[in-house]
């Protein structure tokens, strides 16, 4: 199970972008990689092509390429990245009580909202 989620708000702590935090638009958790919205981003050459209406497209676009996810901390309310634990917590529903895993912030022990 990935500690990070689409959605979350991270900071890179390795690499050549080192310090940009940035909104995660795709986890691939089979390998291990996430897209963050405005780090990593990367020229791709697409192959010119004919639409429908007679306009041409391709060319050169800049697009987020995947980085590892141990490359990217989760960033706390404070703004400061935190590292991720999880609690299990019990909840009734419907006259039934489940067990339910919420992540937590290691540093202040609360509950992580998005």
């Amino acid at each position: 199970m990935a500690k990070i989620k689409k959605g979350d708000l991270v900071q890179v702590i390795a690499g050549r972008d080192k310090g940009m935090q940035g909104r995660v638009l795709a986890v691939d958790v089979k390998r291990d990689r996430v897209i963050v919205e405005g780090v990593q981003r990367v020229k791709k050459h697409t192959r010119v092509g004919q639409t429908d209406r007679g306009g041409s497209t391709g060319g050169i676009e800049t697009v987020e390429a995947p980085i590892h996810i141990s490359n990217v901390m989760l960033v706390g309310p404070d703004k400061k990245p935190i590292r991720v634990g999880y609690r299990e917590v019990e909840v009734e529903r419907d006259g039934r009580t489940k067990i339910m895993r919420e992540r937590i912030g290691r540093r202040g022990g609360k509950e992580i909202e998005l």
